[in-house]
């Protein structure tokens, strides 16, 4: 089962089921869905009831877009040092615990949305990451039992202007990771019941066609429940809310000569059974 948000040429905007022939709108087949997803969540037996009617439903006409599918979170986390292969290329020590920080909701753009280059920074870098969502109030919950509180999963670009997060006084980590569209998100969240493991799934960033980042969610160093687990001992949970997981290795920064976004590129994000997030970049 794969949920979206979507928008016609009219400018009218709606929940969808994602297939690869089209989307249906969820919003036709019951009225009080609204354009929001955590609508769908707490209910699995009328989600399935729900995804099946869709099957036999027909698809939306034109040429509707995908939106980001979280339209307003809570709370966006992220986890840093989070691949091994990455830790090692940034010459940096496994961690004994996740290292935690957080993006603002506004940094969430979805599928073919600008990624904002600002005139602040000359190193913006890319960050392909699976993202989890959240699909019940989550609160001191253990590693056994976290992922019944998974909504499903997501493609997510952690946009990070590397001279902030390392050359500012003290080190502007969350400053770094929350300039203006540097959360892109989509282009659907698939429902964790279509994933087998999410600690098995191919990841892979593509910069205008060239690939920069192929890795395996195998090189996670904290798994999908050790961190949900780890964050509920802290804050609740709470539906809706988005966990960027970490980012493999192959990131700009790390490169000879470091590599950059810059204007005019076109990023791509692609999880294996979520799909491809696709932005342009624009220099401001």
């Amino acid at each position: 089962m794969r949920f979206c948000r979507y928008q016609l040429a009219d400018g009218s905007t709606g929940l969808g089921a994602a297939f690869e022939d089209g989307i249906v709108s969820l919003s036709a087949l019951d009225p009080s869905l609204v354009d929001n997803m955590e609508a769908l969540m707490g209910d699995q037996v009328g989600l399935s009831a729900l995804w099946q009617q869709a099957q036999q439903t027909p698809r939306l006409e034109g040429s509707p877009r995908f939106l980001a599918p979280i339209l307003k979170p809570e709370k966006v986390i992220c986890v840093g040092l989070n691949y091994r292969d990455h830790a090692i290329e940034t010459n940096s020590p496994i961690p004994s615990e996740p290292v935690i920080f957080n993006k603002f909701p506004s940094t969430l753009i979805g599928p073919e949305d600008t990624i904002v280059l600002p005139p602040e920074s000359e190193r913006v870098d890319y960050e392909a990451e699976l993202v989890v969502v959240i699909g019940k109030t989550c609160h001191r919950v253990s590693t056994d039992n976290a992922l019944d509180y998974v909504f499903g999963y997501s493609c997510g670009h952690d946009v990070s202007a590397r001279d902030w997060q390392k050359g500012k006084p003290g080190g502007q980590w969350l400053l770094g990771k929350t300039f203006d569209t540097f959360a892109p998100l989509g282009p659907f969240v698939a429902h964790k019941s279509s994933i087998a493991d999410p600690g098995k799934l191919s990841i892979q960033f593509r910069l205008n066609g060239e690939t920069l980042q192929d890795s395996n969610t195998e090189q996670l160093i904290f798994s999908i429940p050790e961190v949900i687990s780890y964050l509920s001992q802290v804050v609740t949970l709470k539906p809706g809310d988005l966990i960027y997981t970490g980012t493999p290795s192959g990131v700009g920064d790390a490169r000879t000569p470091p590599r950059y976004l810059n204007d005019g590129d076109v990023c791509e994000v692609e999880i294996e059974g979520l799909g491809v997030l696709s932005n342009p970049c624009k220099r401001e």
